[in-house]
């Protein structure tokens, strides 16, 4: 490829038929299934002298978590809708009762349970409820779930009088689910053999799948297709694009069998998202070169381009995050110097005001309901020490009523513990935000361990929200930090821009120069970070364990996409011609190729020591195959000339996500939290075991 040999060792451990796996996972071949199962069982014997950890962490995290807890009902027509949990519950009950019913002593007085995904899970290995969306008559519910962890939903429909689903069966969707505003058919995006959401279906209640209408196909392999709703609930959002360019086809939800309409035509480069309000389109986009994105106003009947009015104009370093329209108001959620605030903006007058807080860092979330004509915003606010709390805003008035502070069972003391927000001076002078949390009574001598959380990609930027998890550490010494990498939109568009392509290594970089402010700081000493990432961010683990394997005690790297060059070339696996716009495309672009190339942690596992390293993968896993972190796993083994342990755990039940209960995730938590423990404390033993090879 380019002038250039490539040579794998381990590509044998890829299945030949994995796109079978995805929907049976019985059907792995046996010499794979059998090394899987091996490195398996030489991860629990690695860890076996933590199994009371682990379970001492799990009680922990569980006894944070309140089991019959219940989202603030959102209110939609005559009803409120919620979700909520029984004690000991797995998945959400999907609840609706009167609007104005009396709450009663236990604030659920006519509640009728419409969907029950404890019920529905039972004897199954896997079982993810998706999408659950009631009908705009109030009499049906469509539902979607996943039995593989595969990500591959199956729709289905239930008479809410009845309480019994329809035959209406929808197979291989992604799960999202619009409805026709006659409560007869709804949208919905299907799944190509590719695995690739290409097509966007109505389906008409009472018809086979077979006979469903097709809204949108998209020929070109390198576009995503999803599906959702304006606010005002008119207008269904035929979402086409990749990580630089979007597309979007609104389609009358009242008559919806008629061809969706363009809003503009697609454009490398240009984004843009789409609300409706009377007769205009407000359009968020980074168009007319708003790098960090700027509203403009459209007409209805003609929403090109040519038509575009700004409407709240660009201005450079406030990112604008996303907006929303209510009756009479344009709603948006931005981030400047780092922090989130919110701005209502009225539409006839353009006054405006903002919602923001006064703390070093903290995350900020709009909750949209489901209704448009409404005087009330909902928000979530938290901070790394302060529980989540939910708010309804009076945009009038400008009261905001707390409705929910997140409960923890098990006892939390927000003045126990600080956030701090630091910056670390990046090899190139850019500075990198950091978020920390420690107790207050954590020694800030260098002899604090700490975790250090990356990820740096898409565009993602990390909230210093609220997470009960990493108070299990917290409160055993560490210090939690979170480095805000090149490659999110923590600072602007332009950090994310200047962490993706041939800049993708200003991510690593910056996390390296993270860890070596938290030590410069004394917040925790080199030797004594454990590194975490997932996912993309598992990328980021294999590059600093290539590029800086002194500074940590040890890495856990979730899912990791670490085979980065053999998946970017292979145009037949699900996400790499979409992906090509995010890393560059290696197939036709000789200087994309040695870039990922130069920095693809599989390809650059060289002959040092490294540090211990846990890799946890899900068999069924689309996103990242199970085989990535398996291969590399193997190489590390193969030539590294010290260190360790390495080890590989893959759940042979799940997906990208892990397993889907509330509880049964907690267990991958605890062994990533218990290796980290040891990782800082205690030596590994000699090996005294023989790790998997392809003799197993």
């Amino acid at each position: 490829m380019h002038g250039a040999v490539l040579r794998d060792d381990y590509a044998w451990l890829r299945a030949e038929n994995w796109k079978e796996v995805l929907r049976d996972p019985d059907t792995l071949p046996p010499a794979i299934a059998r090394h899987l199962r091996a490195e398996n069982s030489y991860c629990r014997k690695l860890m076996e002298p933590t199994r009371e950890l682990q379970r001492d962490l799990i009680k922990e995290m569980r006894g944070r978590i309140k089991e019959d807890d219940s989202s603030v009902p959102e209110p939609d027509g005559p009803f409120l809708y919620y979700t909520r949990y029984r004690k000991g519950g797995e998945h959400p009950l999907v609840c609706r009762r009167p609007r104005d019913a009396q709450p009663g002593r236990s604030g659920r007085a006519g509640e009728q349970v419409l969907l029950d995904a404890d019920a529905l899970s039972k004897g199954k290995d896997y079982f993810d409820l998706g999408d659950a969306e009631h009908s705009p008559d109030h009499t049906l519910l469509a539902w979607s779930s996943d039995e593989a962890g595969s990500e591959l939903h199956g729709i289905r429909v239930r008479n809410l009088a009845t309480g019994q689903d329809l035959d209406d069966r929808v197979e291989d969707s992604t799960g999202e689910i619009v409805w026709a505003r006659d409560s007869r058919a709804f949208a919905y995006v299907r799944l190509d053999a590719d695995h690739r959401p290409s097509c966007v279906y109505l389906h008409r209640l009472g018809t086979s799948q077979t006979e469903d209408v097709l809204l949108h196909e998209e020929a070109d392999a390198g576009m995503f297709v999803d599906i959702d709703q304006t606010q005002s609930g008119r207008f269904l959002l035929i979402s086409i694009g990749d990580h630089e360019t979007s597309e979007i086809r609104l389609l009358d939800l009242a008559a919806a069998e008629t061809e969706p309409r363009l809003v503009a035509p697609r454009q490398v480069g240009r984004q843009y998202r789409v609300e409706h309000h009377g007769d205009e389109l407000i359009i968020l986009t980074n168009a007319d070169e708003a790098e960090d994105f700027k509203i403009v106003r459209a007409p209805l009947d003609n929403p090109a381009p040519a038509q575009w009015i700004d409407l709240v104009p660009h201005r450079g370093g406030r990112l604008i995050l996303s907006h929303l329209c209510l009756q009479g108001r344009l709603i948006r959620l931005e981030r400047e110097d780092g922090l989130p605030r919110i701005v209502i903006h009225d539409l006839a007058s353009g006054e405006e005001r903002s919602i923001a807080f006064d703390e070093e860092a903290y995350g900020l979330g709009l909750d949209a309901g489901y209704e448009f004509e409404t005087q009330t915003l909902r928000f979530i606010y938290a901070s790394m020490a302060r529980p989540a709390e939910t708010f309804d805003y009076d945009m009038a008035t400008g009261e905001r009523v707390l409705l929910k502070r997140q409960e923890v069972p098990s006892g939390h003391d927000t003045a126990a513990y600080r956030v701090r927000r630091i910056f670390a001076t990046a090899p190139d002078g850019q500075q990198v935000p950091v978020s920390l949390l420690h107790r207050a009574d954590t020694p800030l001598d260098g002899s604090a361990p700490c975790l250090l959380y990356g990820y740096g990609a898409y565009g993602s930027a990390m909230s210093a929200s609220f997470r009960i998890r990493p108070l299990s550490l917290v409160d055993r010494g560490f210090v939690y930090a979170i480095a805000h990498v090149r490659g999110g939109t923590d600072k602007g568009w332009r950090w994310y821009l200047d962490g993706k392509k041939d800049k993708k290594t200003n991510s690593f970089t910056d996390f390296i120069a993270a860890a070596g402010e938290l030590v410069a700081r004394r917040f925790c000493a080199a030797g004594r970070i454990v590194a975490h990432g997932g996912s993309a961010g598992g990328m980021l683990m294999g590059a600093v364990a290539n590029m800086a394997p002194q500074l940590f005690a040890g890495i856990v790297a979730d899912v990791p996409f670490v085979d980065v060059l053999n998946t970017i070339l292979d145009d037949t696996l699900p996400l790499t011609p979409p992906e090509w716009p995010e890393w560059g495309d290696p197939i036709r672009d000789p200087g994309a190729f040695a870039t990922i190339r130069s920095y693809s942690p599989y390809d650059n596992v060289s002959p040092q020591a490294y540090p211990p390293i846990l890799a946890l993968a899900g068999l069924t896993d689309p996103r990242v195959t199970y085989w990535e972190p398996a291969k590399w796993v193997a190489r590390l083994r193969a030539t590294m000339t010290g260190g360790g342990p390495i080890m590989l755990h893959t759940n042979m039940e799940a997906g990208h996500g892990g397993s889907a209960g509330r509880f049964d995730s907690l267990k991958e938590t605890a062994l990533s939290y218990a290796f980290a423990i040891r990782a800082v404390g205690e030596a590994w033993p000699e090996a005294t075991l023989h790790p998997p090879g392809r003799s197993a």
